[in-house]
């Protein structure tokens, strides 16, 4: 019945905007339903952009979304302590090659890789295209692909994150205005872009959104 439910909403949602074309996550993102991951380790970042600090901006609040989507997501400060004592905190030297050991010494099922292209400055907001790529431990296999080209508009602030949201808002308001709203462009990223993920083990929705229409998998948009 609930997969029902999201399937007519999905519907009712795309025949009012005149688009009849689309695809569910369980099409789009096959391969995760089939290997259902659990437990996910996310890497560092790896920072194309000229912004030497987005790295750590954005692998902050990455793991949020994803522990609200329903995953057991390795604390990303022990995962980065351990991986710098490894001389393992380049993401690069990872990203096409075997993950096995990733499973053998963290005890995840998949890892998750973040490529900024560009975050800079522009008016109100913050300019960034980012891809995301959550791949297999078992396999190498891509469960998950997303890229977006965003403008994050900070001259609302949305609240989105919610209490983890507050959180970070208010760890932000003791550092400098510029600083904040950097922050606050990294959760909107990070929760716009995963926001199509499939849900986890540990939500309500565990394989009962097969049915949803997933969003596209590229996207050029402004987020408020």
């Amino acid at each position: 019945m609930k997969r029902l439910i999201y399937f007519l909403f999905a519907c009712l949602s795309f025949t009012s905007c005149g688009m009849m074309d689309f695809v569910t996550r369980e099409s789009q993102y096959a391969k995760m339903y089939e290997e259902k991951p659990v437990t996910l380790l996310v890497m560092p970042p790896i920072n194309n952009s000229t912004n030497v600090e987005a790295k750590d901006l954005l692998y902050t609040s990455i793991s949020w979304p994803l522990a609200e989507a329903g995953y057991y997501v390795i604390s990303p400060l022990l995962a980065m302590d351990i991986l710098k004592a490894e001389s393992a905190y380049d993401s690069e030297n990872f990203f096409d090659a075997p993950l096995t050991s990733f499973n053998n010494f963290f005890g995840a099922d998949a890892v998750v890789f973040s490529i900024i292209d560009s975050w800079a400055k522009k008016g109100l907001g913050i300019q960034t295209k980012i891809r995301y790529v959550i791949k297999s431990v078992y396999t190498n296999e891509v469960l998950f692909d997303r890229s977006c080209d965003l403008y994050l508009d900070l001259s609302i602030d949305s609240g989105s994150g919610g209490a983890l949201g507050a959180l970070i808002d208010l760890a932000a308001s003791a550092i400098n205005t510029a600083a904040t709203d950097h922050i606050k462009a990294a959760r909107k990223a990070n929760y716009f872009i995963l926001r199509d993920i499939p849900r986890g083990k540990y939500s309500p929705d565990h394989m009962l959104d097969k049915d949803v229409i997933a969003e596209d998998k590229d996207v050029v948009t402004i987020v408020k």
